[in-house]
Formats: C-alpha cells, sequence, structure tokens
C-alpha cells in the first residue's frame, strides 16, 4: 500500500546507491549515512549508477515496505553525490517518477552588462 505522502517528508539520497542492497541495506544506509530514522514512515529514495532504476524504501506502520521502478529507456534526473541532502515535495516526485528534470528547467543566463 502506497502511504499518504502529503503528510510526508521525502528525502532523497544523493549520488549513486548500489542497487543490490534491499530493506536492511537501504535502512542502515538511510540511519547511518543520512542521520535519519529510518522508522518515521517518511520515504527514502535511492538512485543506482545508471540512473535507471529507483528505490523507495518507507516503514508502513508494523513492517518495510521497498517499492522499485526501473526504466527501460531514458534516465532519471538524480542530484550529484556532491548535492546536499534533498526533500522533495509531491509535485516534485511526481514530475520524477514521470522522467521530468524539474531541477534544470531553465537553462543559466549570464550578462555581460545591464542596458
Amino acid at each position: 500500500m502506497w502511504p499518504d505522502v502529503s503528510s510526508l517528508k521525502i528525502h532523497v539520497r544523493p549520488g549513486r546507491t548500489d542497487m543490490r542492497k534491499q530493506i536492511n541495506g537501504l535502512a542502515y544506509l538511510v540511519e547511518q549515512g543520512m542521520g535519519k530514522s529510518p522508522f518515521t514512515g517518511d520515504l527514502f529514495l535511492f538512485c543506482g549508477r545508471d540512473k535507471k532504476m529507483l528505490k523507495v524504501l518507507y516503514w508502513d506502520k508494523n513492517g518495510f515496505c521497498l517499492w522499485t521502478k526501473r526504466l527501460e529507456k531514458g534516465i532519471f534526473p538524480w542530484p550529484a553525490l556532491d548535492s546536499e541532502q534533498v526533500i522533495f515535495t509531491q509535485e516534485e516526485l511526481d514530475m520524477l517518477l514521470d522522467g521530468i528534470d524539474f531541477r534544470n528547467r531553465f537553462k543559466p543566463v549570464f550578462y555581460e552588462r545591464f542596458g
């Protein structure tokens, strides 16, 4: 059962994660690597090296749930390892799952002078 995410935080682990990890390994990464408690019910997102697989870990009242999505074409727009921990909104999660790169919506504009 997918939780009601409107009241939850959606935590993203930047960089790549070994997608061979399952519930115990990912819960350990949440606790030790991200400094969060995996028992809050919040969503924790992880992405693999090739950015084609996404895993979501969350606690659902009496046990962990692990949700996986693998893209057949394209890649997930994922923050680099040097990014700080990121928290997504529900809308950003929806766009991520649809493959929309909301983090790079606009190309940077540089001006030499004004006027």
